[in-house]
This record gives structure tokens, sequence and C-alpha cells, in this order.
């Protein structure tokens, strides 16, 4: 994970801090554009996480609206919080267990019969090694990619700028800091491959 240039150092740049955000430059997160979609995502989000427990036609309405995409047949159990939701593209079957956290400042890409237990947590978000950077602000975000049939066990946190292949299972606690190929068993802090499938 390589933090972004100082952007004192470089030409201005003209972008959105969204656009800077989603393609992985430094940005400010207190920007007026970003501050009304976490509010967006924060208001959808108590709907979903307060809803009755027989609620679960509104509550899928809720996660329609608040992820980018969300495929047939999925379930996510409250409480799940989120930065944006929208940058969430997730396909169908998934399935999230109590209390997962995916912060989305970049995109977070799930596949078919993905697998989180409870209390996984998704990072893209990021902050640069330099304290002055950090202190004025600026951060970066890196995107996550995670395959069909991927099972995360509870607890498990994935890491920015991480993608885990097709089949492989992420045991239990584990921190996966760099990238899981295919159809393994990984686990740790920092998680490594333990056997081939």
């Amino acid at each position: 994970m390589s933090p972004p240039e100082n952007p004192r150092e470089n030409p201005p740049d003209e972008r959105s801090m969204r656009s800077r955000m989603l393609s992985g430059a430094l940005y400010l997160a207190n920007d007026p554009e970003l501050t009304k979609m976490r509010d967006r995502a924060q208001q959808l989000l108590h709907r979903f996480n307060t809803a009755p427990p027989d609620a679960i036609q509104p509550q899928q309405a809720v996660l329609q609206e608040l992820f980018g995409a969300l495929g047939s047949g999925s379930e996510i159990r409250p409480r799940f919080q989120c930065d944006y939701g929208s940058n969430i593209i997730a396909g169908n079957n998934l399935y999230l267990n109590f209390d997962c956290v995916i912060l989305d400042c970049n995109t977070v890409t799930l596949g078919d019969r993905v697998l989180l237990g409870p209390k996984v947590q998704i990072y893209t978000a990021t902050h640069p090694l330099d304290p002055a950077q950090r202190s004025e602000g600026w951060e970066f975000a890196l995107p996550i990619t995670i395959g069909n049939d991927v099972w995360i066990g509870g607890g498990a946190i994935i890491c920015p700028g991480v993608s885990i292949g097709d089949g492989t299972t992420v045991g239990a606690g584990s921190v996966v800091t760099k990238d899981l190929p295919p159809r393994v068993i990984a686990a740790g802090n920092p998680c490594r491959i333990i056997r081939q499938l």
C-alpha cells in the first residue's frame, strides 16, 4: 500500500474530492459533497438497523437504495455500518452476519455467494504516513475485491487494496494485508496461506 504523493508537490488537482477519492488519490473527507453522501448513508443505515426483525421487505428496500448494486437472495444482519454504501457492489446471495463494517471510501466488490462472519471489517480507507498530511486532513482509499464463493470468518479484517480470489476461505480473526489467490485456506495476523484447496 503506497500512499499517493504529497499534493503540495504536484500541480493542483482540479478533480472533485469524490473523483480523487475513487481514484486512490489524496482527498479531504470534509468536502461538502462527501459529507452529504455520508449523511445520506447514515440515515439509510439507521432505518435498516432499527427496523423490526420481521420487516424484511422494508429492510431489503433500504439496502437496495444504499448499495451501489446488490444481487438477489442477499441477507445482511444488523447492525451493519458503512461510509457511503454507494461504493459497495455486491453479487447474488451475499450473506453478512451481525456487526459487519465496510469502509467504502473506494469501491468494494463482493462476488456471488460471499459469506462474512460476524464483525468482519473491510477497510478501503487509509491515511498518509506523513503526519503533516494527516494533520491537514488528507486521506486516501484503495479498492478491495472479494471473489465468488469466498468465506471470511468472524472478526477478520480486510485491509485497503486487497483482492481475495474465488473460493478462498479466510480464518476467523485474520488480518489480510496482501492479496490471496483463488481456492486457498488462509489465516493469521498477518494472514498467510495455510494450504491449497
